[in-house]
């Protein structure tokens, strides 16, 4: 088992009304914020009206930037960051899901830097001062709520790129289960695939000896299966919606990684595809995730394959070692059919491989990546872009 230090200083206050929880504690912070959300779901259900009637309760001023975008692109980040510094805001609060959130946070880090905001996320600089940022959860699927990195996408450049800094860990989350009730069938289910891979991403690691680590990621692996289709059938159904949404926060905040050496390859397979073609993120997984089993299943990586299959599937025991890896990774790729997810990238809407090869060198570098559950080369890479098409 690795060494590590552990710190989540996030504050989150979960459950049926915890938005009374908001101002107050923003107003610990700062008097004057960023309100960054997407492109009007949240006035639709009510949120936008709870979070204005808190802010004005406590008297925190701010300033909006709406129609945040899927994917968190550039230009957005780049007007909050405008707004940011001609309104002399000291705070940035973001309502949404993933990309808002992220979006928020990027604008928080780069609002004090003077060059080009591509700079910081590119890590060409070093995020330096960070304005304190809060979230309101609508969206079980990123863990952004409680972790301190961010994902942008540059679409000119045909970029997604991680970004981040432990400055950038949200001061205050309020996360109500409530808030996610209205969410649509089709983004309940991507976001209960990325919530599945934040899982597996740190769970399929060669390291047998962090075993707290990998109990833990069983059992939130399970409790996405069951929740998932619940959360489906019955959008209101509060246990379900709960149980989705902590699962989200704890899918990615490091607590399953711990006492591992792990190296993500899914999600960076998956960012090339959404930053040349725009995808959901939950989607292009839901195809990815499978393929990507399939293809680094060899007698080196069954064993954690078997453990996989009879922990998390409850497979029979006495089947053979290579069935019982097969049929979990079949398992898998039903799970994610059941919720509607496309099965390849052409269903997705995706009708040409042109950029398979280039794309490929953009996930790992052109060396590839060594480090990972099974090292990967750029060929690899292209070939789990072929088979997921």
């Amino acid at each position: 088992m690795e060494d590590f230090t552990y710190a989540i200083s996030t504050r989150v206050y979960f459950g049926k009304g915890q938005i009374r929880n908001l101002g107050r504690n923003i107003k610990q912070y700062c008097d004057k914020i960023l309100l960054v959300y997407g492109c009007g779901s949240i006035k639709a259900n009510g949120v936008y009206d709870d979070v204005v009637n808190e802010l004005n309760r406590s008297k925190v001023e701010f300033v909006e930037l709406s129609g945040v975008k899927p994917n968190a692109k550039l230009p957005d980040v780049t007007e909050g960051v405008r707004l940011c510094r001609e309104n002399n805001v000291a705070g940035v609060l973001g309502v949404g899901g993933g990309s808002v959130i992220d979006c928020a946070k990027v604008i928080a880090g780069c609002a004090a830097y003077e060059g080009d905001a591509w700079d910081l996320i590119s890590a060409k600089a070093r995020y330096t001062k960070i304005l304190p940022i809060f979230t309101v959860l609508t969206l079980a699927a990123s863990g952004s709520e409680m972790d301190a990195l961010a994902v942008v996408t540059d679409m000119t450049r045909n970029d997604k790129l991680i970004t981040g800094s432990n400055m950038m860990l949200p001061k205050v989350s309020i996360c109500d289960p409530t808030y996610t009730f209205t969410v649509p069938p089709q983004h309940t289910a991507a976001g209960a695939v990325d919530i599945f891979s934040h899982i597996c991403e740190p769970y399929f690691s060669a390291d047998e000896s962090a075993y707290v680590s990998d109990r833990i990621a069983e059992a939130l692996l399970k409790s996405c299966i069951h929740y998932a289709s619940l959360a489906l059938s019955e959008p209101e159904n509060y246990e379900a919606r709960a149980n989705l949404m902590w699962a989200s926060s704890l899918a990615v905040n490091t607590l399953t990684a711990k006492g591992k050496n792990i190296g993500w390859s899914v999600h960076e397979i998956e960012h090339t595809v959404s930053a040349y073609y725009d995808i959901t993120h939950g989607v292009g997984l839901a195809i990815i995730t499978p393929v990507w089993m399939e293809y680094v299943l060899n007698e080196t990586t069954l064993p954690r394959f078997v453990t996989y299959g009879l922990n998390v599937w409850n497979i029979d025991p006495k089947l053979e070692a290579m069935e019982i890896a097969r049929t979990a990774i079949m398992k898998t790729r039903e799970f994610f059919a059941a919720l509607g997810m496309p099965g390849t990238l052409r269903e997705a809407g995706i009708q040409e491989k042109t950029h398979f090869g280039e794309m490929a060198i953009k996930a790992f570098g052109p060396e590839g990546r060594t480090y990972s559950f099974m090292p990967l080369t750029v060929a690899d890479v292209k070939n789990i872009l072929e088979k997921s098409f």
